[in-house]
């Protein structure tokens, strides 16, 4: 079986504490999403890596970001392909045949995706002959997900598919070829994008500086740190502005117990105002 079941995908990612897809996904909260999209990939990593000891949840250095002011934010989907092996690819074909798939391995994968999904393919790094999407894929996938995709491959067609200027995808390289000698060898398991490991149902953020996958047990954490950082950076630069504490006394990471104090007073005046 090439697309994991339900049981199999909700034994790769026992600790959401979120729903379940139909697919077995994790069912990551549309407003958690949303709120996502103000988040930094630092803010992020500094939930990830410092409370919870995952170092390996960032790629950056992408050769080709489309879009990069279009902040990507989804639920992931996972594609792994490998270099094309004739034995392998014919069980492959006749899986999908037995399915009523159609058309090339890409498209199998696009012809399932949901409102909110990511695509992460795992493409090994390919680019010549390793172009997942053009123009056309790009806009049914689009259409599909209204998100983005991330490829750890190549793309065909990048001038057309930067015209979908909601679209933002991150890739290796564009290349004229289409893709070819490449096997698509399973749908919703444990990929590697450079340096990261990456699950079905993680979500993702993606930023100019890079891309984060955030396991889904993390994920309102990483928002409502971001939130509360940006509401403590309100009120710093208002009492700076105001000349009520010092620079050396609010560029800190603890305030003193009496500006603390201020700042709490501060956050039940604005929740109630």
């Amino acid at each position: 079986m090439i697309f994991n079941s339900p049981d199999r995908i909700s034994a790769l990612t026992p600790n959401s504490p979120f729903g379940r897809r139909a697919d077995g996904r994790p069912d990551t909260s549309d407003d958690l999403l949303e709120r996502l999209k103000l988040v930094t990939n630092d803010e992020a990593w500094g939930v990830l890596e410092k409370r919870h000891d995952f170092h390996f949840q960032f790629e950056g250095g992408w050769d080709v970001h489309l879009q990069p002011d279009v902040p990507l934010t989804g639920r992931v989907v996972t594609a792994r392909y490998v270099p094309v092996r004739p034995d392998l690819n014919d069980v492959v074909q006749e899986i999908g045949a037995s399915e009523g798939r159609s058309g090339g391995q890409n498209t199998w994968i696009i012809d399932q995706l949901q409102p909110g999904d990511v695509l992460v393919v795992d493409l090994f790094g390919k680019v010549e002959d390793g172009t997942f999407i053009g123009d056309n894929l790009a806009t049914a996938a689009r259409a599909r997900t209204g998100t983005g995709m991330i490829i750890n491959g190549g793309i065909r067609d990048s001038l057309r598919v930067d015209q979908l200027e909601d679209f933002p995808v991150y890739c290796r390289g564009v290349h004229p070829s289409a893709i070819y000698q490449v096997t698509l060898a399973e749908v919703n398991g444990p990929i590697r994008i450079g340096n990261a490991t990456v699950m079905p149902g993680d979500a993702v953020l993606g930023t100019r500086a890079g891309v984060t996958f955030i396991p889904p047990q993390f994920l309102q954490e990483v928002v409502e740190v971001s939130e509360e950082t940006r509401q403590r950076d309100v009120f710093g630069k208002m009492r700076l502005a105001e000349g009520t504490y010092t620079s050396g006394e609010i560029d800190v990471s603890d305030w003193a117990d009496h500006i603390e104090a201020d700042y709490q007073e501060w956050v039940k005046a604005e929740a109630t105002a």
